[in-house]
């Protein structure tokens, strides 16, 4: 079966073509600046050089059509025709409290995505655009929807509800849903199989830390709690956008600074996290680089990220009794062996004992990093969400075809 993983933002749309016998990726690419006279077209196909056009893609339909021209082509396509897609895989933002899994898409679905628009205003009504794109170009192919929060679903009330009068949880649904699901779940079923061990048997925090950031305590193979809450804002400290605060920071700032709503919330989330306190960028690459320089601004942010980040897994340790694997994820857990090294220098009471040479070394693949003697197994585990959606994807049109 070959799968096309798409996941559509308001002016994007990345895809992967998978052949899902091996699991092989035979293409990848993205569509930018859609809407505009001047879109991106890149496609790397699996063996051949990448291609890269530029025209006038002026909607998601048109956008779609564009990739199947691509991974169609005579020259640098990779497969025959259209016809040869037998699923379409999409990434969604949030699923509420109605999914708690990945399902086929139905027009019942879609109505419920829709419904979930106040809660995402900014992904899920992109999302449903590639949907619709994807019913326009290729009507009789069956899609499914993969969501974020679904992996999130298994908390338990002490967890996901917040302390505010109850009437806003059965009105509005104001409660922690988390995201990242999709990553949490691959690197937490990677991480058990690497170790050998049932992932229901494990106590497991995961740490996907890139420009945006979060943590899950994973005990019994279910998410119990995790650091993101009814937004993406909630948690950690991140490349732009403040994560944990006190709550009447908001109303005080925006009275003092005549910040209308709108202004506050680009605050937070744009012009915060380590881009605020470094002065200098979002990325920890850059911010690293200028801290190992003598910067000071560059160090405070960097210490303020890891400190941030060790209080939320002794948070979590102490939340279930204990914990047997840490996990590192994404683009600053799988490449910064700095902050590696200065999360588990910072928590070494729980047991751990990082292999600093082993934290050095650079892979692809899932590696340990901690010493034999470690009384908590350090991991670092590159996530794959793509695969996971075309896994998904992949068992749940096999159902509906038998």
């Amino acid at each position: 079966m070959k799968v096309l993983v798409i996941n559509a933002g308001s002016s994007s749309l990345k895809y992967q073509l998978y052949e899902m016998l091996n699991e092989n990726v035979l293409a990848s690419g993205r569509v930018e600046r859609i809407g505009m006279d001047s879109s991106i077209v890149t496609h790397e196909p699996a063996d051949k050089p990448e291609v890269r056009d530029v025209s006038e893609i002026l909607d998601h339909v048109t956008a779609v059509k564009r990739v199947i021209d691509m991974i169609t082509h005579k020259e640098y396509g990779v497969i025959g025709s259209m016809s040869e897609i037998d699923a379409v895989g999409h990434r969604i933002v949030h699923g509420g409290e109605v999914f708690k899994g990945s399902v086929l898409v139905t027009q019942e679905v879609k109505l419920e995505i829709r419904r979930l628009f106040d809660l995402a205003p900014l992904h899920n009504p992109a999302h449903m655009m590639g949907i619709t794109a994807v019913e326009a170009v290729m009507p009789e192919v069956p899609q499914v929807v993969v969501f974020d929060t679904a992996f999130h679903q298994t908390m338990p009330n002490t967890s996901y509800l917040y302390p505010v009068p109850t009437v806003l949880y059965r009105r509005h649904k104001i409660r922690r849903y988390g995201f990242h699901g999709t990553s949490h779940a691959y690197v937490s079923d990677k991480a058990a199989r690497y170790l050998n061990k049932p992932l229901q048997s494990l106590k497991m925090v995961t740490c996907h830390i890139g420009n945006g950031a979060s943590c899950a305590a994973i005990l019994d193979g279910k998410s119990f709690d995790t650091s993101m809450g009814m937004t993406p804002l909630e948690g950690l400290m991140m490349g732009t956008r403040s994560g944990d605060i006190d709550p009447a920071i908001v109303p005080f700032v925006m009275n003092k600074e005549e910040l209308t709503l709108n202004e506050a919330n680009s605050m937070l989330n744009k012009h915060s996290g380590m881009l605020a306190i470094s002065g200098i960028s979002s990325d920890m690459r850059e911010v690293t680089e200028a801290m190992h320089e003598g910067d000071k601004n560059a160090k405070l942010a960097f210490d303020m990220y890891t400190y941030r980040l060790r209080k939320y897994i002794g948070a979590y340790a102490a939340a279930m009794n204990g914990i047997d694997v840490l996990v590192f994820t994404a683009g600053v857990g799988e490449n910064s062996p700095d902050v590696r090294e200065a999360v588990c220098e910072g928590i070494t009471f729980l047991g751990i004992e990082l292999d600093k040479e082993k934290n050095r070394i650079r892979s692809k693949e899932a590696r340990e990093i901690s010493t034999p003697n470690s009384r908590i197994k350090v991991l670092v585990v590159p996530t794959n969400e793509e695969l996971l959606i075309a896994r998904d994807t992949n068992t749940i049109v096999k159902e509906l075809q038998n």
